[in-house]
């Protein structure tokens, strides 16, 4: 029973949680982001390549006709399918490239925000009292040292 409430509170900590919420969330904008590059960006590069489609591409390792589509190919026999590697590696860089311009908007406008400085915060009355405690007793010192002469 023990563990079972040991559990309990590992499970509810804030840092447990966060992290949690973290995943989800970015699991979900993963998806945003790969639907971004496949589906609006990479079909205005094919077009501009000439239609491409890279992940057609491939070397049989068997002898067999490239003429067959990559699935068909590896129905065939065993493939090298360098064009579906050239596909994710050009998703990867333009992926890349998108989160890092959108981290940097998100900095730039974290630049952009004025901070206030903290107040000072306020003296403590025991502190103040001991200074003028001080204080006094040095004007009293003063003031001996001036009749002494």
């Amino acid at each position: 029973m023990a563990m079972m409430k040991e559990f309990k509170e590992f499970a509810m900590k804030g840092n447990v949680v966060d992290l949690a919420v973290g995943v989800i969330i970015g699991g979900a904008f993963g998806k945003i982001v790969d639907s971004l590059v496949q589906d609006v960006i990479m079909p205005p590069i094919g077009r501009i390549f000439g239609g491409l489609d890279f992940a057609n591409y491939y070397l049989p390792l068997n002898g067999q006709a490239t003429t067959m589509t990559l699935v068909e190919a590896k129905k065939a026999g065993a493939v090298l399918a360098y064009g579906n590697f050239l596909t994710i590696l050009l998703n990867f860089v333009i992926l890349a490239f998108i989160i890092f311009q959108m981290v940097r908007l998100m900095n730039k406008a974290r630049r952009s925000e004025p901070v206030a400085p903290a107040p000072a915060p306020a003296t403590p009355e025991d502190i103040v009292l001991l200074r003028e405690i001080r204080d006094s007793l040095q004007q009293n010192a003063r003031n001996s040292n001036n009749l002494a002469k």
